[in-house]
C-alpha cells in the first residue's frame, strides 16, 4: 500500500480541478496546468479533493500510485503558490544579468553565454551572483536550474561555477610540492 497515494489532494479556495481521460487540469490563481496519467491509476474529484486510486492490484499500478498523487499534489501547489529555484554564482568575473527575455551569463569563457528565458518561467537577478528561477510548473522550473548549472558546474578544488544554493561543494586539497 502506497502511504502517499492514500492521501487525497486538497483543494484550497480558488482552485477547480477536472479529470478527463486521465487528464487531470488544474486552475488556480496563477494559471492552469495539466498532466496525463497512466493507464493503471484512476482518479477522482470530490469535495475532500482529488483521490487517486489503482485500478487493479498489480505491481505497476502500485508503482505508479504514489507518483500519480505526486504529479497531481504538484500542479495544485503550482497554481498556488509556485516553485522557485535559487541559483549562486561563485568566481572571479562570474556573473548573471537579466536583459529582456535573455539571461547573459559570464562564466569565464572567451565570450557571454546568452540562455534564452523559456515561457512560463520567470528568472531574477538579485545580484550580479545570485538568481531565482521560478514557475508554475516545477519540472520545467527544475530543468532551467539545471541548464543554467549545466554551463559552469562547480569545481571541487575552488568551488568556481554555478551551483544551487542549498549545494554543498566537497573540496578537495590541490597538490602538494
Amino acid at each position: 500500500m502506497s502511504r502517499i497515494g492514500k492521501k487525497p489532494v486538497p483543494l484550497p479556495k480558488g482552485v477547480t480541478a477536472t479529470v478527463k481521460d486521465r487528464t487531470v487540469t488544474v486552475k488556480g490563481p496563477k494559471g492552469e496546468l495539466s498532466v496525463k496519467l497512466v493507464d493503471e491509476v484512476e482518479v477522482s474529484v470530490d469535495e475532500k479533493g482529488i483521490n487517486v486510486v489503482p485500478r487493479e492490484e498489480m505491481e505497476r499500478a502500485r508503482q505508479m500510485w504514489g507518483l500519480s498523487r505526486t504529479l497531481v499534489n504538484n500542479l495544485v501547489t503550482g497554481v498556488t503558490t509556485g516553485f522557485e529555484q535559487k541559483l549562486e554564482i561563485n568566481g572571479v568575473g562570474y556573473r548573471a544579468a537579466v536583459q529582456g527575455k535573455t539571461l547573459n551569463l559570464q562564466l569565464g569563457f572567451s565570450h557571454d553565454v546568452n540562455y534564452p528565458i523559456p515561457a512560463g518561467i520567470s528568472i531574477t537577478a538579485e545580484k550580479p551572483t545570485a538568481l531565482t528561477v521560478s514557475g508554475i510548473d516545477k519540472q520545467l522550473v527544475g530543468q532551467v536550474a539545471a541548464e543554467i548549472r549545466s554551463y559552469r558546474p562547480p569545481e571541487p578544488y575552488k568551488g568556481k561555477g554555478v551551483k544551487y544554493a542549498e549545494e554543498h561543494i566537497l573540496r578537495k586539497e590541490g597538490k602538494k610540492k
